[in-house]
């Protein structure tokens, strides 16, 4: 005998088919609202600070004895300094002057952070790097334009590990600097900053991973200068409210120090 085919009555189809209707008038409209408010956010920001950062690259601490440390810093806008008003403000000179204290002996910082970069520019990054240059010590701070590009985790994390092995070969010893929370950026509406925020951390969570595997000492940014900038934010962040002040690059300078002296030590020993 035939099977009978089961019949599903047609305001049950009807009903399952306005679901997913539903559902999928509320993605998009849950899209086309992030784009706005990413719309919004931009012209809150804008680019008050330019595309320039301020050239700190210098030997620190000169009236130390001794040959200088060599100290080269990664990454994007915030490695690259931007929102400092002043050399001596930017996230390498502070970290040059922290180091050169802590040793007693001169550091000579190299920037080849770019403003603007995401975690796929480090490659060009080490590339433009003298052929012969050995850095003592590596920092990496990169991660944020990765989030607001969108660009997938696994393809961020891929990038990174290369160049810590890259920078490794060259005989430096590494520090990760991981994605700050976007969370904080209060130019950024609702729900997109929290949105932001969520992603920011999952990105920091396998960078920190990634620097683990490959024996880099990685730095959570969140957890280390996040609060500051949540509960200070008019004197942790600059003009732009975007990018950090001097005392916020003072506060992820002292942060990110006492894993530079430690991968330092490390590599030493």
């Amino acid at each position: 005998m035939a099977r009978s085919r089961e019949v599903v009555p047609r305001p049950v189809l009807a009903g399952a088919a306005g679901i997913a209707i539903g559902a999928g008038l509320v993605v998009l409209g849950g899209r086309a609202v992030l784009t706005r408010q990413a719309a919004v956010a931009r012209r809150r920001i804008g680019k008050p600070l330019g595309e320039d950062a301020l050239d700190a690259d210098r030997v620190w601490g000169g009236r130390f004895d001794g040959p200088p440390r060599e100290l080269v810093v990664l990454g994007d806008s915030i490695a690259a300094g931007l929102g400092a008003e002043r050399c001596k403000d930017t996230l390498g000179a502070r970290l040059a002057k922290g180091l050169a204290r802590a040793e007693r002996r001169p550091v000579r910082l190299r920037t080849a952070a770019v403003v603007g970069a995401e975690t796929s520019m480090l490659a060009p990054q080490i590339d433009a790097l003298p052929p012969g240059y050995r850095p003592d010590v590596a920092v990496i701070v990169v991660g944020g334009n990765d989030v607001t590009h969108r660009v997938p985790v696994s393809a961020s994390v891929a990038q990174l590990e290369e160049a810590i092995v890259r920078l490794q070969a060259r005989g430096a010893a590494v520090v990760v600097g991981t994605c700050p929370d976007l969370s904080a950026l209060r130019p950024v509406p609702q729900p997109l900053r929290a949105l932001g925020g969520r992603l920011s951390r999952q990105l920091a969570a396998a960078q920190a991973q990634a620097a683990q595997r490959h024996d880099a000492h990685p730095v959570s940014l969140r957890r280390a200068v996040g609060p500051f900038f949540v509960t200070q934010p008019d004197e942790m962040f600059s003009l732009d409210r975007f990018h950090p002040s001097a005392l916020g690059y003072r506060r992820t300078a002292e942060a990110l120090l006492p894993a530079v002296i430690a991968a330092l030590t490390d590599g030493d020993g």
